[in-house]
């Protein structure tokens, strides 16, 4: 959705020639309504909109169960770098500023739909009372659920499903991204602090799960945190010395 009826009109064209179907919306009001009634694969988003910021229809979209996992896209001319942070943090999977090119915008969807169908391969992931669940994008810690941004998700399941091993920031973005997006190996950081910030925010010993790896890059490791649980749970064992006569 876009309040400049000609960039609508533009996108329609590259979309629907790459075999998409698509709905437009130029306000916030329709575009709910679209979005509730025809849920699409994934959301186009302007910062700008009549009725309000796509800011605020992204926060509505997050709250409502129905629609909290819906991939979503910023498309917009804010592009100082806070303003890509607070787009990311509120809840888009991707920022793309105007002016962009149409092949960038159709390789950053398909990468969207690469990592929703991978998703397929572990569909569940536990490290102590961290559990994450890929059909209902929702994770846990101690059964308590955690309001986790869909970028952290992906962060998350990606380490969750391979750890122990160090990986580059620039690994780290082709596997989240997708090899045909340039983002800065910034954001990987930005990202990771969030992550480790509401893991922490849980129980402390869960931020260090996510270890950064000097000179490569970072590493999810449970060996230590599921090693201290086991020892806290072990019974302590008190010895006495019995003599008989």
């Amino acid at each position: 959705m876009d309040d400049d009826a000609g960039i609508r009109e533009m996108l329609r064209l590259v979309l629907e020639t790459a075999g998409f179907e698509c709905l437009e919306s130029a306000d916030i009001q329709e575009a709910y309504w679209h979005i509730t009634d025809h849920p699409p694969d994934v959301l186009l988003l302007d910062w700008m909109l009549p009725g309000g910021s796509g800011i605020e229809l992204l926060q509505r979209i997050r709250k409502d169960q129905a629609t909290h996992s819906l991939p979503v896209i910023m498309l917009t001319a804010k592009a100082h770098e806070d303003n890509i942070i607070q787009g990311l943090d509120m809840g888009a999977h991707d920022y793309i500023t105007k002016p962009f090119s149409p092949k960038e915008l159709l390789a950053r969807i398909r990468a969207l739909f690469r990592y929703r169908d991978n998703q397929g391969a572990q569909t569940e992931c536990r490290v102590g009372d961290l559990l994450l669940e890929a059909d209902s994008q929702r994770v846990t810690m101690a059964s308590r659920v955690l309001e986790i941004g869909p970028t952290e998700f992906k962060l998350l399941y990606f380490f969750m499903t391979h750890p122990e091993r160090a990986f580059s920031r620039a690994q780290i973005l082709d596997h989240i991204w997708g090899k045909d997006v340039y983002v800065q190996e910034r954001t990987v950081d930005v990202h990771i602090r969030r992550l480790r910030k509401l893991l922490q925010a849980e129980n402390t010993a869960y931020s260090d799960l996510i270890q950064t790896v000097r000179g490569t890059g970072y590493r999810f490791s449970p060996r230590d945190l599921l090693a201290s649980e086991q020892q806290a749970e072990s019974p302590a064992s008190n010895s006495a010395a019995t003599t008989s006569h």
